[in-house]
C-alpha cells in the first residue's frame, strides 16, 4: 500500500497527456504567434523614443549648465555674461546641440534653455 502510494504520488507532477494543464503555458520558450497586435507602429513608438531621447539629452544639457551656472555665481559674485565664460573652469566645453535647437542663456536671470531655431 505505502509503494502504491509512492508511486501514485511521483507520477502526480508528470503530464503524459498531449495538452498542458489550464493555467500553464504549454510550450514557454515558444514565442507567440500572434505578432500584429504586438509589433508597435513604427512612426508611433520608434518616433516616441527618438523624440524622449531628444528630450532627455537636453533636459541633460540644460541641467548640468543651469548648474554651471549657479556655481559660477557663487564663486564669482556675478552671472556670467554668456556661456562662454563657463569654459574651461566650469565645463569642459559648451555641449553640441541637437539639430534644429539652440542653447539660449538668458543673463539677467542665469538660466540656459535650449529651444528651436
Amino acid at each position: 500500500m505505502v509503494m502504491a502510494t509512492g508511486m501514485l504520488l511521483a507520477g502526480c507532477g508528470k503530464n503524459t497527456g498531449g495538452s498542458a494543464p489550464q493555467g500553464t503555458n504549454a510550450n514557454p520558450t515558444k514565442p507567440s504567434t500572434n505578432t500584429a497586435s504586438a509589433q508597435p507602429q513604427a512612426g508611433g513608438y520608434l518616433g516616441a523614443l527618438m523624440q524622449a531621447d531628444k528630450s532627455a539629452v537636453k533636459t541633460i544639457d540644460v541641467s548640468y549648465l543651469n548648474q554651471a551656472v549657479q556655481l559660477f555665481n557663487t564663486q564669482e559674485g556675478r552671472l556670467p555674461k554668456d556661456l562662454n565664460e563657463l569654459v574651461p573652469n566650469y565645463v569642459a566645453k559648451l555641449p553640441n546641440q541637437p539639430y534644429g535647437y539652440r542653447l539660449d542663456y538668458d543673463a539677467a536671470r542665469g538660466i540656459v534653455s535650449v529651444v528651436k531655431q
